[in-house]
């Protein structure tokens, strides 16, 4: 290899060849991309132009600039992101993300054998992904895959709480201390757990994994 950068997209390749196909034994139809940029096109080339789109709390979906890309294709956009937002409003959109034609999100974190988990505050998330008849595209940066389901529930206590708390400046212990505490907060951000271990039945289901840091 010529580089250290060699080196580690070779690895990145590697590992992503080996977690897709574990993803495509469960159900998924999955495919491994090395960039950002990549993702971005593989996700506007599985959503139909005439097609809705929900868009649940995701950094990763945001940092690849999919929902502007998604706009500016004349596509009509659900999420809950907005700070103007009244709490009625919201409950709305909570509902119209899981109820679009597409649901565009990542995954907390992937297993070496092809399983995806998750962890939620308000459930909005975790239950689009259990149970809904439309199309399901997870966009996972290579930073997220994890040996096993254990490992997986500790990084994202660990690390995408945290990071999310530091991100919504939610009142919990982890924001301050920088890992779980398995805390009692009213405001905790831990709630409700999703293994997904199978594509639920019916489903159609595709994950996108890319050879890049993304999202917490």
């Amino acid at each position: 290899m010529s580089s250290w950068d060699d080196v580690r997209k070779e690895y990145y390749r590697r590992l992503g060849a080996s977690v897709t196909k574990a993803l495509e034994g469960n159900g998924f139809k999955a495919r491994y991309v090395e960039t950002g940029n990549a993702a971005k096109e593989a996700v506007l080339e599985l959503i139909p132009h005439s097609a809705s789109v929900g868009i649940p709390g995701s950094v990763t979906i945001r940092e690849l600039g999919l929902p502007e890309a998604l706009e500016s294709r004349g596509h009509k956009i659900f999420h809950h992101w907005g700070v103007s937002l009244s709490p009625e409003e919201r409950a709305k959109r909570l509902m119209d993300e899981n109820a679009s034609d597409v649901l565009l999100t990542s995954s907390n974190a992937v297993t070496l054998d092809g399983i995806l988990v998750n962890i939620d505050g308000s459930g909005n998330r975790v239950s689009g992904m259990a149970w809904a008849s439309n199309r399901i595209i997870f966009v996972v940066g290579i930073n997220k895959v994890c040996r096993d389901v254990e490992s997986a529930i500790q990084r994202i206590r660990d690390v995408a709480t945290p990071m999310n708390a530091i991100r919504l400046n939610t009142n919990v212990p982890c924001k301050s201390v920088g890992h779980c505490v398995n805390c009692n907060s009213p405001e905790r951000l831990c709630r409700a757990l999703l293994i997904l271990e199978r594509v639920p039945t019916g489903r159609d289901a595709h994950v996108i994994l890319v050879g890049e840091a993304l999202g917490y």
